[in-house]
């Protein structure tokens, strides 16, 4: 009987061993989840912050095509 109450209780201890530790890697899995999600949300969320600043300080020269460009106007002029 006593032989039997201790194997009895590791098999008890083993299965609450590896339900431990894979409940532990789960957490980790998903703590590290739910990280990255809010890292692609700032990042998304930054990236549309941006745009609508740079959309609303634009300048009434930003509405010509060749705003930007520095040679535009001169690709048609040969020697």
């Amino acid at each position: 009987m006593c032989c039997r109450k201790s194997s009895e209780k590791s098999e008890v201890d083993e299965v609450a061993g590896e339900s431990s530790a894979s409940s532990s890697a789960l957490r980790a899995i998903g703590w590290t989840s739910a990280a990255l999600a809010v890292t692609a949300l700032g990042l998304y969320v930054g990236l549309e912050l941006r745009l609508r600043y740079k959309f609303n300080r634009r300048t009434p020269s930003d509405f010509f095509s060749h705003a930007g460009e520095e040679m535009g106007a001169e690709y048609g002029m040969g020697i």
